[in-house]
């Protein structure tokens, strides 16, 4: 049986495809939409009809991948643009009236909790997850005897217009600090992917990430684009991710800072194989 997920970001609108069997669950296929849901709700304060018209346009438009693939099972899932557009309520009976599809907007610590999914999130205590998206940045930390979640109104898309808050910047300072220092930053999400990717690196140390960074941000977004192969809606946000991984780093004085493909689409379709079998799960 195959079965998909739809990841409604406030950059990109994704999805993901898996086939499955009763114990192991295996990726098939992957799509993105660029999307930037994240101009309207930190630029307007609320999502406009043409912007939720284009979400359920795309969504229809993976529905008959679905389709194509009998599909039946699939969870939609909104994060951080739709948690806080003003007409978030609002925004989400209008998009289910129209896919007559359930679509659930999650908190911040939800989302945060759904890195538990990664198939290394048990692995190791001297490493954390950081998910950093458009709007909100995410953090899991896997400790011997607890879990720390955390998440902070800190993204891409919403420190590049310049809507981040300097309170938001000083409380995950101050968390950072109250935590133990981690050798490792594995970071989730497609800007620090495509940075490492463009550096042809599986990883990098604090030192060489911050001279690349550096590097990268001299050039234009014109630039980042012929040299990289970047697309435009990663070009023009790409520092602005980096900064904040930076700063993690550094507070957290991290050696190694890695990227993985594993995203919440790949999450939530995990949790949705859960909820749909008892048995024990075997990801390859």
């Amino acid at each position: 049986m195959k079965i998909a997920s739809i990841d409604i970001g406030t950059n990109a609108i994704k999805s993901k495809i898996f086939k499955t069997t009763p114990a192991s669950i295996e990726f098939i296929q992957g799509i993105r939409s660029p999307i930037r849901l994240g101009s309207d709700v930190f630029n307007e304060g609320s999502l406009s009809t043409a912007k939720l018209d284009q979400v359920i346009e795309t969504i229809r438009e993976y529905e008959k991948v679905f389709k194509e693939n009998s599909i039946s099972h699939y969870k939609i899932v909104a994060t951080s643009a739709f948690r806080d557009t003003s007409n978030s309520e609002n925004a989400r009976r209008y998009i289910e009236t129209a896919i007559n599809h359930p679509l659930n907007v999650i908190s911040g610590l939800e989302e945060a909790k759904l890195i538990r999914f990664h198939p290394k999130s048990n692995t190791g205590k001297n490493k954390i997850f950081v998910d950093l998206g458009g709007g909100s940045t995410e953090f899991f930390i896997r400790n011997e005897k607890d879990t720390i979640i955390r998440s902070f109104q800190l993204g891409a898309v919403r420190n590049m217009l310049q809507k981040d808050n300097r309170e938001e910047w000083q409380r995950l300072e101050e968390w950072l600090e109250s935590i133990k220092p981690k050798k490792k930053l594995i970071g989730i999400g497609g800007n620090i992917r495509s940075f490492l990717n463009a550096h042809e690196s599986k990883e990098m140390s604090l030192n060489e990430f911050k001279n690349k960074v550096k590097k990268l941000s001299k050039l234009s977004t014109k630039e980042k684009i012929k040299k990289y192969s970047f697309s435009p809606d990663r070009a023009d946000v790409i520092d602005h991710a980096l900064d904040i991984f930076q700063f993690i780093s550094e507070h957290l004085g991290v050696q190694k800072i890695a990227s993985t493909k594993w995203g919440i689409s790949d999450s939530i379709a995990i949790k949705l194989f859960h909820e749909l079998y008892s048995s024990k799960v075997t990801i390859s």
